[in-house]
């Protein structure tokens, strides 16, 4: 069995939304599919090779491996029948779950946290910049909307080296407004829409969760660097 085939059975779900039974018999068994991509969940491997392609990425792209700014946002999704961790976001009118985001100024990801929908944006930031890779260490400056606003602004001024910067809406207009550094991570957010394994949530875990979208955007980064 080629683990380059394990690979591509990998991406094919992500890409498709196929369940792990349906995947076509070119590819090996789907027992054989599953099982690695539960190891390499469990043992950090989609992680680590998703920061490491970003860095070099990042090199390839004349940036330094280390963003020194980011935006940060969330986006919630519905889920499916299957059980697990969800909730109810009123904003937004969505029983399901919310991703946490954190992407460098090219939209690239750097960190992501998955709770329920019913977590607000600024509890959800703190369990998010709580948990920063070492690729974070010289962030300087992350761009917020509205929702972030608050006491979260002195929490994280106390804690790291960088400060929140909130981007507001302007209130003297009801249209579309393209609003500057934020539209990058809504950009990202499409980029993960192109994957029908993420089009809906459809993972009893979190955790799951987390690394269909490091694959997703491992994947993204691949096609760059190709």
């Amino acid at each position: 069995m080629s683990l380059r085939q394990v690979i591509n059975a990998i991406l094919y779900s992500l890409k498709t939304g196929c369940q792990w039974r349906q995947l076509p018999r070119e590819f090996p068994a789907w027992t054989a599919v599953y099982y690695y991509f539960r190891r390499w969940s469990s043992d950090g491997t989609w992680a680590r090779l998703h920061h490491r392609l970003h860095a070099r990425l990042r090199q390839q792209l004349g940036r330094h491996k280390h963003p020194t700014a980011g935006c940060l946002d969330s986006q919630s999704v519905k889920c499916t029948a299957v059980s697990g961790v969800r909730g109810f976001d009123a904003g937004k009118g969505i029983n399901g779950r919310k991703r946490h985001l954190l992407v460098d100024t090219l939209g690239w990801l750097m960190a992501i946290v998955v709770t329920a929908a019913s977590v607000q944006d600024r509890d959800g930031a703190r369990r998010l910049l709580s948990q920063l890779p070492g690729g974070c260490k010289k962030l300087r400056k992350v761009w917020v909307d509205g929702g972030y606003s608050g006491q979260l602004l002195g929490w994280v001024a106390e804690r790291f080296k960088f400060c929140l910067a909130v981007v507001l809406r302007p209130k003297q207009t009801k249209k579309f407004v393209l609003l500057p550094r934020r539209w990058v991570v809504e950009r990202t957010f499409g980029w993960l829409n192109h994957s029908r394994r993420l089009s809906k949530n459809y993972e009893r875990l979190t955790c799951t969760d987390e690394t269909w979208i490091y694959i997703a955007m491992t994947r993204l980064m691949l096609n760059r660097l190709a």
